[in-house]
């Protein structure tokens, strides 16, 4: 029975024992197989008044289930990734992040560890502007040697990963549930394509884990530590990006959103990180590598996915006085157009959204198509 993670998979099923205890006795004991061949005496001294930890680790009772997932493992080639091997996600490692998994498990051979990583999300019902917004944003990474980590979610996630194959980039799935399963059913292909592609899928949890929601708020960490930044495409102001956002946060990792109109359900969450200075507005790929101090690897022309995008009758107007009169103000605008300032805004958002409109420092606007 024995396996070079016999004892590792075997500590992550005490009872009561999280992530950050375990790490915590790693650190204490030196090894997970030291801890089980400890004598009963120092366990009861270690544990204290928790003996049912001290009866699971003598009696053994964990390992007939650690002995069926070996043999899962085997026969699917599963990738075990235990916090001490040089394979593990080392941002997963950083100081902050003690609550992440001590052994993970991945199919698929993509490196967990890239030099730059971003993870995208958003809400599962994503408008045809938030899928179009993250296709623009991958396409953005394309030959930069970027991994993409998401949650395999309909809506942004799944846009999010068929985007990165799209451009040919690494993409990685993390799953709230075990490899013996892949929820939503209707990504199924998808993740097909991305194992095909050399792409990976990656989890905490064991075959035969029942689905439950509370695994999917616990899965958004371990998307928020894997990556240099978050990015949030579209997201309510309770939706499970929010919960991966302010991990991120709390992370220190770099949190990034894209702005949208203040009556916009699923621009709320965005909306909110940014008012509230917990990320930082973008509109394209380029904020990112800015904000990142990321240099460029190639020279990037974006996807252009129609000959010119199309604009609402107040957009065509205001764009129209931008190509008229390079580099104007919001007031001259408006004193042109006769427009209510708020309509203004939305509008040369848009137009910068599009990537037919840049502003300026001094909230000067410029046409750049």
């Amino acid at each position: 029975m024995e396996n070079d993670h016999t004892y590792e998979i075997a500590l992550t099923l005490l009872p009561g024992v999280g992530c950050q205890t375990q790490r915590q006795l790693l650190d204490m004991v030196g090894s997970a197989r030291q801890l089980f061949e400890m004598p009963r005496k120092e366990l009861k001294t270690l544990f204290g008044t928790h003996q049912d930890i001290v009866e699971a680790i003598t009696s053994g009772s964990v390992f007939p289930l650690v002995e069926k997932e070996l043999k899962f493992i085997e026969k699917n080639h599963i990738r075990i990734c235990h916090c001490g091997d040089q394979d593990y996600p080392r941002r997963l490692n950083l100081p902050g992040c003690e609550d992440c998994p001590t052994v993970l498990y991945a199919l698929g051979g993509t490196d967990l560890n890239p030099e730059r990583a971003v993870s995208v999300v958003g809400t599962r019902k994503a408008t045809p502007q938030g899928i179009e917004l993250t296709q623009r944003l991958v396409s953005g990474f394309r030959d930069e040697g970027i991994t993409v980590f998401s949650g395999l979610a309909l809506g942004i996630d799944a846009a999010a990963h068929a985007a990165a194959l799209d451009d040919g980039l690494p993409t990685v799935g993390v799953l709230g549930h075990g490899l013996d399963q892949l929820y939503p059913p209707l990504n199924r292909n998808l993740a097909r394509r991305m194992l095909a592609a050399g792409g990976a899928l990656l989890t905490e949890r064991m075959s035969g884990t029942a689905l439950s929601p509370r695994l999917f708020p616990a899965r958004n960490r371990i998307i928020a530590a894997l990556s240099d930044a978050t990015i949030v495409v579209e997201a309510s102001k309770t939706g499970g990006a929010l919960i991966t956002a302010n991990i991120a946060s709390s992370y220190h990792r770099e949190l990034f959103a894209f702005p949208g109109r203040v009556d916009d359900k699923y621009s709320e969450g965005c909306n909110a990180i940014i008012a509230t200075c917990k990320a930082m507005l973008i509109r394209s790929a380029d904020d990112v590598f800015n904000n990142l101090r990321w240099e460029r690897k190639a020279a990037y022309v974006g996807r252009q996915t129609a000959l010119f995008p199309e604009l609402t009758k107040d957009e065509q107007l205001i764009y129209d006085l931008l190509r008229q009169n390079p580099e104007i103000g919001m007031d001259r605008i408006r004193e042109l157009c006769g427009l209510p300032l708020p309509k203004i805004a939305t509008c040369l958002l848009n137009l910068e959204l599009k990537n037919i409109c840049r502003c300026l420092p001094g909230k000067i606007y410029k046409a750049i198509q």
